[in-house]
């Protein structure tokens, strides 16, 4: 015959032992849960690292902060700066500008890479890039506002 002592302490070992497996079951639960939730953040981390990456890569020039807004530098022409170090719109820009017959003004620009030009302020922040290509030295701006490219520069000395 058993003990009623020892079954009373029995029970309440499994009671306390089935309660605990449920805290564990829950709280395994949660663990997996947060686990799986930081897999998914990992992933898009890691395709937003790649994205951004790929980015400043295809700009080809460094990006800073400035007032708490990211921009892009367009670097001054000189001696061994490359268009590549341009933005890739800037670059369009320059070569819409290139492949005009003489100097060609910011609607004509617009026309060719396809924006609307019947809306004024759709030009305007054309004219802005292209004005500061200008004064970075890649675009000469006329009196008259058009644009044409400067000439490139002339290599002088040996291996030239």
């Amino acid at each position: 015959m058993m003990d009623p002592e020892v079954l009373e302490q029995i029970a309440a070992r499994r009671a306390e032992l089935d309660g605990l497996e449920e805290q564990l079951v829950k709280q395994l639960s949660e663990v997996r849960a947060e686990r799986d939730e930081l897999a998914v953040a990992e992933r898009v981390w890691q395709r937003m690292s790649k994205q951004l990456a790929d980015e400043r890569t295809e700009a080809g020039s460094p990006v800073v902060q400035v007032a708490g807004r990211a921009v892009r530098l367009v670097p001054d022409r000189g001696p061994g700066v490359a268009e590549s170090a341009l933005p890739a719109e800037y670059q369009r820009i320059l070569t819409a500008v290139r492949q005009a017959a003489g100097p060609v003004s910011t609607r004509q620009i617009g026309e060719v890479l396809g924006l609307d030009t019947g809306v004024r302020g759709k030009l305007e922040p054309l004219r802005g890039k292209l004005t500061k290509l200008a004064d970075r030295g890649w675009l000469h701006k006329r009196p008259d506002g058009k644009f044409t490219t400067r000439p490139r520069p002339v290599r002088t000395g040996i291996g030239a």
